[in-house]
């Protein structure tokens, strides 16, 4: 079993800073991808960023130029740094973790961008 803790959410005005963290627990720190999805109030859960476990990125276009995920495989955590943020962004961000074709998922972590 794996269990994911995110962190970091919070309050940030537009063009404000945030860094989200995902912290894996509860089994080996191996995954094929790991990344994180978005819902905005009152929409679905749509991807934002991932990563595979030899390091390649992938970005939805809405956040490419303005987030970074990154791995410290040491601290079996994923990162998520979010710059320029923008009201859009405000919503629930969960971190996900696929292995062996399966996903868990963490609790999410509110996001909240208001001038």
């Amino acid at each position: 079993q794996v269990q994911l803790v995110e962190s970091g959410g919070g309050l940030a005005q537009p063009g404000g800073s945030l860094r989200l963290s995902c912290a894996a627990s509860g089994s080996a720190f191996t995954y094929d991808t790991m990344g994180w999805y978005h819902q905005a109030p009152g929409k679905q859960r749509d991807p934002v960023a991932s990563i595979t476990n030899s390091g390649y990125t992938a970005y939805a276009d809405s956040v490419k130029g303005r987030f970074t995920i990154s791995s410290d495989n040491a601290k079996n955590t994923v990162y998520l740094q979010m710059n320029s943020l923008k009201p859009e962004d405000t919503g629930v961000f969960y971190c996900y973790l696929v292995r062996s074709f399966q996903y868990y998922w963490g609790q999410g972590t509110q996001v909240t961008v208001f001038s």
